[in-house]
């Protein structure tokens, strides 16, 4: 009876001179892969050969062996070798060690050279982790790590990384509880009890993608490229003992600054220290803000002031600038496109030519005195000071202007005499002293004389026009305490609440561009200057001004109705909406054309998952709302305004509704519509709706 246990017998390892090996053309491997010849052939110089050569006699024509031996498996380490003995760095009958295979035996070459490629697994990503923070703890660099093992740097760094990961999230994954990817995502914060709170809250969930689990790990904080941290430096916050979260597995675009309240102080410290400064040139007042909102100037006068000379030398290196650029475009004005390097140099230019258009100003000393100076931070991190914003109550009081019944306070407190039509009033025989006109006779005199004015002005269409283009211009660009002669007005409708992009739109900019170019074009300093500006203009320039001015009092905001009164009441929201649909449409006023498109932060966001499906079923069709019908909330925003970018959709308060649906009789009626549905809609849209239990999938 044959025993069972059959104990094996290994082919038999040998010690071959280099010269008697040969490659088999029975490796099946035929593609390169992996480490290249050349740093294989360095390891094994400084290293030693680390694994034997699988090798079996070469038969001639006969069958018998010709001491030659070929190399079904370990093709790669002959070609090292081979490399090694041509630099005359190994010599040609150097022993190498070797496993011979019997040339009967039953198992063909090709098998042998497969299962040496096939069953060779792969070392886990955690081991190769461990290896090289050992080597760390041994001192060695990340640079000595990378070029022993002929791996980039960045790799090394990738893998020492994932220290900063929860030892529990790291078992986790070594069995295979987590991808790689996930894994990779959690190195983004070193807090190891927030790490294993993300994963505690997402481990059951549907979604788990690494860009929820960065989102969830950073929501608390403020990205490098933020306005703030550009303008305080990531090298003063760290300074400042502030910690920066960096992600070496993909982009980050510097990382995250994740200590906010040091951020804010920081970014306070200096724009407070930065208007210390700018204090000792005279100000009346300095406002300081990280940033304000769209519209905060309105009803200030801006100084004027006169730009700074330039100096010869700036005039020098301008006109060299200009020449260099003119060189530019003549040369490249052929080319279907400019090289990088020329366009860099271009941009170069414009900046550097724009830097001198943007010359400090001098203000006169006495304006100084009553104006003052808004501090915050521009667009790209630095510093954005405007100076010269004189408020209503801050005016100086015109030459020679009068109070109620023509009164001029003088300077003993004493009024000035009181001329009627160029004749003294009548005094008081038993009084020397001369007292105010009587308050009722003022009234009814001014009434008289308010009818008659009145009717003069309607009969002369020219300086009506004049005269509320005046009025109009001092609302719009002055602000001015005084109601004036005219009770004719354009009431600045603010916005209370906005969104963060508003100021950026291009609606603004478009506004903000026209009104500077009105300011510098009208004399907003002298009352009697600037009515004769208006009074010259040609019909065409009025009436644009005219436009500009009017479009200030648009109102098209919704507000909550109150149906206690105070407020607005639910037919007059209903009527300020259907006036406002009226005048987008004798406009053409298009809000895809003005450049509004959806995303997270201004609509998928603040509303429910419903109301984001059904945006995306308006625009795509059904089968893709249901492509992410499946997702969270956060995923399904994101994935909503990646598949909504280019499409043109508009959600109802930015859509110009047609006729048929145009709200008419309830304008004139006294009965109350039913509001509009995004009007009458009382979900929360601010908050976060809690989402619907997801189904679990059968396994």
């Amino acid at each position: 009876m044959a025993n069972a246990n059959q104990k094996i017998t290994l082919s038999a390892s040998r010690d071959i001179p280099f010269n008697k090996l040969v490659l088999s053309q029975s490796n099946v491997r035929r593609l390169k892969a992996g480490v290249s010849i050349e740093e294989l052939a360095e390891d094994i110089a400084r290293r030693g050969l680390l694994q034997s050569l699988n090798v079996r006699p070469v038969l001639d024509a006969d069958g018998k062996e010709t001491g030659m031996l070929e190399i079904p498996a370990g093709g790669r380490r002959y070609r090292a070798l081979e490399l090694l003995a041509k630099k005359k760095r190994l010599a040609r009958t150097a022993p190498v060690p070797c496993i011979v295979r019997e040339a009967g035996s039953d198992i063909s070459a090709e098998e042998d050279s497969l299962a040496e490629n096939v069953q060779r697994a792969p070392l886990h990503p955690l081991d190769q982790f461990r290896a090289f923070q050992t080597f760390r703890d041994q001192g060695m660099t990340e640079e000595e790590i990378a070029a022993r093992f002929f791996i980039s740097v960045n790799i090394v760094k990738q893998r020492l990384k994932l220290v900063t990961v929860s030892e529990k999230l790291l078992d986790l994954y070594a069995e295979d509880g987590m991808t790689l990817e996930q894994l990779m995502a959690f190195t983004v914060s070193a807090d190891h009890a927030r790490q294993e709170q993300v994963w505690e809250s997402i481990q059951h969930s549907w979604s788990k993608e690494p860009y929820q689990i960065r989102r969830m790990l950073t929501e608390n904080t403020v990205r490098a490229a933020d306005r703030r941290v550009r303008f305080v430096t990531v090298e003063a916050y760290e300074e400042a003992g502030g910690t920066v979260m960096r992600d070496l597995f993909q982009d980050d675009d510097g990382g995250w600054v994740e200590n906010v309240p040091l951020l804010e102080r920081l970014v306070a410290d200096r724009l407070k220290a930065e208007a210390e400064t700018i204090a000792g040139e005279g100000w009346k007042w300095i406002e300081v803000a990280a940033d304000f909102p769209y519209g905060h100037t309105q009803g200030l006068r801006q100084l004027a002031g006169t730009p700074v000379d330039l100096t010869d030398e700036e005039r020098a290196t301008r006109e060299a600038l200009r020449d260099e650029y003119n060189r530019l475009e003549s040369e490249y004005a052929e080319a279907d496109e400019l090289p990088d390097e020329v366009d860099e140099r271009l941009g170069e230019i414009e900046a550097a030519l724009g830097a001198f258009e943007d010359r400090p100003k001098h203000y006169d000393p006495a304006e100084i005195g009553r104006a003052g100076v808004f501090v915050s931070i521009g667009h790209d991190g630095r510093l954005s000071v405007d100076r010269g914003y004189v408020r209503p109550e801050d005016e100086a009081p015109a030459d020679g202007d009068t109070g109620v019944g023509g009164q001029t306070p003088g300077s003993d407190g004493q009024h000035k005499v009181i001329s009627v039509c160029g004749e003294p009033e009548p005094q008081d025989d038993e009084d020397d002293a001369i007292k105010p006109l009587p308050e009722r006779l003022v009234i009814e005199l001014t009434a008289h004389r308010t009818l008659a004015l009145r009717d003069a002005l309607a009969n002369n269409p020219h300086i009506a026009m004049t005269a509320l283009l005046h009025k109009l211009v001092c609302d719009t660009f002055q602000r001015l305490s005084s109601p004036g002669c005219l009770e004719a007005s354009v009431r600045h409708v603010f916005f209370p609440v906005q969104a963060d992009d508003l100021k950026d739109s291009a609606s603004a900019k478009s506004v903000d561009d026209r009104q500077e170019a009105w300011k510098g074009d009208l004399p907003l300093g002298d009352d009697d200057a600037l009515w004769e500006r208006l009074d010259a203009l040609d019909d065409a320039s009025r009436m644009a001004l005219l436009a500009h001015c009017v479009s200030y009092g648009v109102n098209a905001l919704h507000e909550k109705a109150n149906p206690y009164g105070a407020g607005p009441s639910v037919h007059g929201v209903q009527q300020r909406i259907h006036e406002a649909d009226r005048l987008a449409r004798a406009t053409g006023l298009d809000m895809v054309e003005v450049g509004w498109r959806p995303t997270v932060d201004n609509y998928f966001g603040r509303v429910t998952k419903p109301r984001i499906l059904e945006a995306v079923r308006e625009a795509k069709g059904e089968e893709t709302a249901q492509l992410i019908d499946h997702l969270k909330k956060p995923d399904m925003a994101k994935e909503a305004e990646r598949l909504l970018a280019d499409s043109g959709w508009l959600p109802e308060p930015l859509r110009l509704p047609a006729l048929d649906d145009d709200v008419t009789s309830g304008a004139n009626s006294g009965e109350s519509e039913p509001l509009p549905a995004f009007l009458a809609d009382e979900e929360e849209i601010n908050g976060e709706p809690t989402d619907e239990p997801q189904p679990v999938a059968a396994e």
